[in-house]
């Protein structure tokens, strides 16, 4: 047979244990005041991203970019090359020498060029052609084998100098626009990526220099021209070519603009220049 049903037990009101009315405790505040918080961030980080983003919408006007130095505006343009090529080109001049010819970059106002040793050789005058045509006449302030970087003065003033990478990362793929005077082609334009950076490379002098590459045709003429990024800011000078057939085979090395400027102002200062080595 089932066993009896229990009855259930009464509680008299008197003695029964009035249920507890629930109250917030110290923990559930702190989690609340968490949960609050996190709320709070994931809403402004998205609309700190929206504002510092910009509407990417077709019809939303694209982010530009003011350079100081030439009063030039660059835009995330479907032309970023072109951009580069108005803002930069007048930064940029041809070095003629009895030897032959090659590139350099107004970095000074002041009238001081930064282009590649090897550009000036063992030459102490040299003549410069600006981008407008204006030849003047420039003496070697001073040059160091070791980086291949030299430095020629111009009697001229209130030059349009280029803008410099300096402190800026360098990334693999990014735009690389290489102007200078291929062939004695002054003012030409060509555009590849960065291909490496840190790259060392032995050249027939036999030193071994640290470059970046690229893949934007340089041939001789470039050496010493501006090797620029997307913001026409010069990433670094245009220096060498691995090439079998003496033209572009886009392998291209330019001399860091880091690098270059580190020893153009010890050579305007007329400090020695002085490199380490480790010999192991």
């Amino acid at each position: 047979a089932p066993p009896a049903a229990v009855p259930p037990t009464a509680v008299s009101p008197a003695t029964a244990a009035a249920a507890p009315a629930w109250r917030p405790t110290r923990r559930f505040w702190l989690w609340a005041a968490v949960a609050l918080a996190a709320v709070g961030l994931i809403v402004g980080a998205f609309f700190l991203g929206r504002w510092a983003g910009g509407d990417d919408s077709p019809g939303a006007a694209p982010v530009t970019t003011t350079l100081a130095a030439t009063g030039s505006t660059i835009g995330d343009s479907t032309e970023p090359v072109a951009d580069v090529a108005a803002a930069l080109s007048p930064s940029v001049v041809q070095i003629e020498t009895r030897g032959g010819l090659g590139s350099g970059i107004i970095f000074r106002a002041d009238g001081y060029i930064l282009t590649a040793a090897h550009v000036v050789g063992v030459s102490q005058e040299v003549t410069v052609r600006l981008a407008d045509g204006t030849r003047l006449d420039g003496t070697v302030v001073g040059a160091d084998e070791n980086s291949d970087v030299a430095v020629v003065k111009v009697d001229r003033t209130g030059l349009p100098a280029a803008l410099l990478a300096t402190d800026v990362e360098i990334r693999v793929g990014q735009i690389a626009i290489a102007i200078g005077s291929p062939w004695g082609l002054d003012q030409t334009v060509t555009s590849g990526v960065v291909s490496s950076v840190g790259r060392t490379i032995t050249g027939s002098d036999g030193i071994p220099r640290t470059m970046i590459q690229t893949d934007a045709p340089i041939n001789p003429g470039n050496s010493g021209g501006a090797l620029a990024d997307r913001h026409a800011r010069v990433i670094g000078i245009n220096d060498a070519i691995y090439s079998s057939s003496g033209g572009s085979d886009g392998v291209g090395f330019a001399i860091p603009i880091d690098t270059a400027v580190a020893v153009a102002d010890r050579l305007i200062a007329g400090e020695e220049i002085r490199t380490a080595f480790l010999g192991v």
